[in-house]
């Protein structure tokens, strides 16, 4: 049996680049795999949210995803905080994993800066708690960003040695599944910097939420250059506002940016923006108008939450109940 982990954090709007470089791929998967996706509300927490907002967001977040044809029947759709074995297993891992090995965490150096000392001890322990994610279901495939490889690399390594402390393969060595076209989508004002919902300029990223006109706008102002696009794929290179929006048209349009290069090649940004937002616009809206229903029948999407936390839990426990045993703990 091959099975998936994959989750998305709670806070604040989803946007072009969670769709595009998770979501979507989600919808591809489902019909393959036994798929697992989850609102990772424990990661979020490594940084302080409103609660009345995490709530909120939470509950959009699950909305946006069955909008955009994440299957509630055939999947699992759960918050991470109401399978403690999540937390359970995090622990364990923190007392297999290595110093060492979390110090070579680039994304603690980035999101922590300078004032590393002020970071929380979650935040540094986060790809402990994301390989507890993915081994409490004994998953076998976790759909990855470019971001998220060494993280990934990570669960391997605390899976391999857990195994071998043990002297059994309790876990198995989790595979990555990589996607193609803008599963790194870039800011929108600076094309050399990831999209993110913690960017202070709005105009950096398209939120799922936005209506027409804005998203029109965003595109129009992304930060570009003077010259055309280019008519074959090296003419990019040291290009990554046009490599950035070329990337966007090809996900969205389901080809690939040396097609799109084919069809605008030697056109300048004011053919191929509005192009490129009209495009969005088509592809984001049914999304939209079917998270807004959503949103509006909250205990709905509630019952759709609590169903596939329990279905996890089931899951889970029986893992959890394995490892117990294995380290030695009683259980009576």
């Amino acid at each position: 049996m091959q099975r998936i982990f994959s989750g998305v954090q709670p806070t604040g709007n989803l946007h072009l680049g969670n769709y595009l470089g998770a979501i979507r791929n989600w919808v591809r998967l489902q019909n393959d795999y036994e798929c697992i996706f989850c609102m990772v509300d424990l990661h979020a927490i490594t940084v302080w949210q409103d609660p009345a907002e995490l709530r909120s967001n939470t509950r959009e977040v699950a909305a946006a995803m069955i909008a955009s044809g994440v299957d509630p029947e055939t999947n699992i759709i759960f918050n991470q905080s109401q399978v403690p074995q999540h937390a359970e297993l995090a622990w364990i891992f923190n007392c297999v994993a290595r110093l060492g090995w979390l110090d070579r965490m680039t994304q603690f150096k980035d999101k922590a800066g300078k004032d590393k000392a002020r970071a929380s001890v979650g935040l540094y322990a986060y790809p402990n708690l994301m390989a507890a994610d993915i081994l409490a279901y004994k998953a076998t495939h976790v759909p990855v960003g470019e971001d998220q490889k060494q993280h990934l690399e990570l669960c391997r390594d605390i899976a391999q040695k857990f195994n071998h402390d043990y002297g059994e393969e309790v876990f198995p060595i989790v595979e990555p599944l990589i996607f193609g076209e803008a599963t790194r989508v870039m800011s929108l004002r600076d094309g050399s910097k990831k999209m993110s919902k913690s960017d202070v300029s709005h105009a950096s990223r398209i939120n799922m939420t936005d209506d027409v006109d804005t998203i029109a706008k965003k595109i129009r102002k992304a930060r570009t250059d003077a010259e055309p696009l280019p008519t074959e794929m090296v003419g990019l290179k040291g290009r990554p506002g046009a490599s950035n929006l070329v990337g966007i048209y090809a996900a969205l349009s389901d080809t690939t940016s040396a097609q799109v290069l084919t069809e605008f090649g030697g056109k300048g940004f004011g053919d191929f923006k509005p192009a490129l937002a009209d495009l969005a616009v088509d592809k984001l809206s049914q999304i939209q108008d079917e998270t807004r229903r959503l949103m509006a029948a909250p205990d709905h999407v509630d019952a759709i939450i609590k169903t596939g936390a329990q279905k996890a839990r089931a899951i889970a426990e029986p893992i959890l109940r394995e490892i117990r045993e294995k380290i030695g703990f009683l259980q009576t």
